[in-house]
């Protein structure tokens, strides 16, 4: 099966492309996506895909590393933590609702790759995070649109 690529949202306050670099193996859970789609999205990650590591909420929003899928979709257990800002009164663990994947890092650009700077390039106009309204924190990635953001690193 072919690699995928795909884009993962964070915020830098909470954790960021440093926080990731400093984790012992470089390896953390990728918990708390409480949107069906963005989750459906972690369902159809496989071990070896790429992923973008994008800061939002930031003075600096925009791509600012590169991460690696460790670990497929499987249950994300703080859904059934009642002291977890993640917990889901809906979720069980007969029936979880809810997914987390494991994800590796691999690299912090150089310099985060800007939102503002990502719209002017005409060849990612079809990019997800692109689109008005988008606020999906899991998002797919063609080959070709990671290409050209690995090239702008």
């Amino acid at each position: 099966m072919a690699r995928k690529y795909w884009l993962i949202k964070t915020e830098p306050s909470v954790f960021s492309i440093d926080d990731f670099k400093k984790l012992p193996n470089e390896i953390t859970a990728w918990e708390g996506v409480r949107n069906y789609q963005a989750r459906n999205f972690m369902r159809e990650m496989k071990k070896g895909d790429l992923l973008l590591i994008y800061h939002s909420n930031a003075d600096n929003t925009g791509i600012a590393g590169i991460g690696e899928l460790v670990k497929e979709a499987y249950p994300d257990h703080f859904s059934w933590d009642k002291k977890s800002q993640y917990f889901d009164p809906g979720s069980t663990i007969e029936k979880p609702r809810w997914d987390m994947v494991d994800i590796k890092f691999v690299k912090k650009l150089k310099r985060v790759i800007e939102l503002s700077h990502l719209k002017e390039i005409v060849s990612l106009k079809d990019m997800l995070i692109l689109r008005k309204g988008n606020r999906l924190s899991v998002t797919p990635v063609s080959e070709v649109e990671f290409d050209i953001i690995s090239k702008l690193a």
